[in-house]
């Protein structure tokens, strides 16, 4: 056995390791469980214990020398890798593109809106989404058993706290904190507990208005709601109105459009009509501002709210509502520079 471990050590000197390659093949050889270190000292424990102490530490430098080797060529390979990949990069080269982000086409057509009410001398005001049954319900005039409380339309926290269904709640907010005259839209999320579909979405977004001041008329309303839908449509857009209800204005209405997806021809989107509704507006009910603290013999006032995504469809030819919400990288891409 001294035989073998000193011509081992002659060839552990001979030995050539020129490659990654050679050092994988050196360690399987040599340091592996089927290696010869390991043969050797199976093959030690058969050898008289009277030869052991010389044996051992012939066994010692020739397994030092072993890992010695073998270490030292991993760390030249090791530097060599480095230097190799290091070498490789061409700072010459420009630098990788990076691809642009846009806005979401909600939030493109609500800075459109806000920016035309702000033409007409609108202010901003915001609220919170987490609402009380006062200011979501009651101040608006909604008796105990209307319909909008009911479950099917509502998420109830409790029963006096719900996640609002308009920015309507926004509105008494400020009629209560500020007095007349008052003109402001309230843009911002709401939520519905309804079916997700083509046409209908749990949450949405709104941008409401109200504007108070002494001797506000229907006219009004009106000029302002042609004003707006002639600078976010065009000229040649049609509109008319029609009388609605909602329990927070009286009298009521709802404003349509002509379809700008068929232009007026008929399609899916008109339900065949040529008219597309796209917001409900009114005069304020004398009891919506007596709610709020505002004399109602001396203010008069019209609100108005619409959703962005039936803006925004009509004006993308969007026929699928849920797209506004799914991420779709294809989709947004088409807004780059918008």
């Amino acid at each position: 056995m001294k035989q073998k471990l000193e011509e081992l050590q002659q060839k552990l000197h001979d030995y050539k390791i020129n490659s990654s390659e050679d050092l994988e093949n050196f360690r399987l050889k040599y340091l592996s469980r089927k290696g010869i270190m390991n043969d050797l000292f199976e093959e030690f424990k058969q050898v008289p214990n009277e030869m052991k102490r010389d044996l051992g530490k012939l066994m010692n430098v020739v397994k030092t020398s072993v890992q010695h080797k073998f270490e030292e060529a991993a760390e030249k390979f090791k530097s060599d890798k480095k230097d190799n990949t290091a070498s490789s990069i061409d700072f010459t080269l420009p630098a990788e593109t990076t691809e642009l982000g846009s806005r979401h086409p909600l939030n493109i057509i609500e800075n459109q809106i806000i920016a035309i009410f702000t033409k007409l001398g609108f202010t901003i005001a915001e609220g919170p989404e987490i609402e009380n049954d006062w200011h979501n319900f009651s101040a608006l005039n909604f008796p105990p058993n209307h319909p909008a409380r009911d479950m099917q339309d509502t998420f109830f926290i409790d029963e006096e706290i719900a996640l609002r269904t308009h920015t309507s709640s926004v509105q008494v907010r400020l009629m209560q904190q500020k007095n007349p005259p008052l003109r402001a839209i309230m843009p911002g999320r709401v939520y519905r507990n309804e079916a997700i579909s083509a046409r209908a979405n749990c949450f949405f977004h709104q941008i409401e208005g109200i504007y108070i001041d002494e001797k506000v008329s229907f006219a009004d309303l009106k000029q302002t709601l042609y004003a707006f839908v002639k600078d976010m449509f065009g000229n040649d857009v049609e509109v008319r109105f029609r009388p609605s209800y909602f329990p927070f204005t009286e009298p009521s209405a709802e404003m349509d459009i002509s379809c700008q997806i068929c232009k007026g021809k008929g399609c899916n989107i008109c339900k065949h009509s040529g008219w597309v509704e796209i917001l409900g507006c009114g005069m304020i009910d004398p009891n919506v501002l007596e709610n709020c603290g505002i004399d109602p013999e001396k203010y008069t006032g019209f609100a108005f709210g619409m959703g962005i995504e039936r803006i925004t469809m009509l004006k993308y030819d969007v026929k699928d509502l849920r797209t506004f919400f799914i991420n779709d990288t294809r989709f947004l891409k088409q807004f780059c520079n918008l």
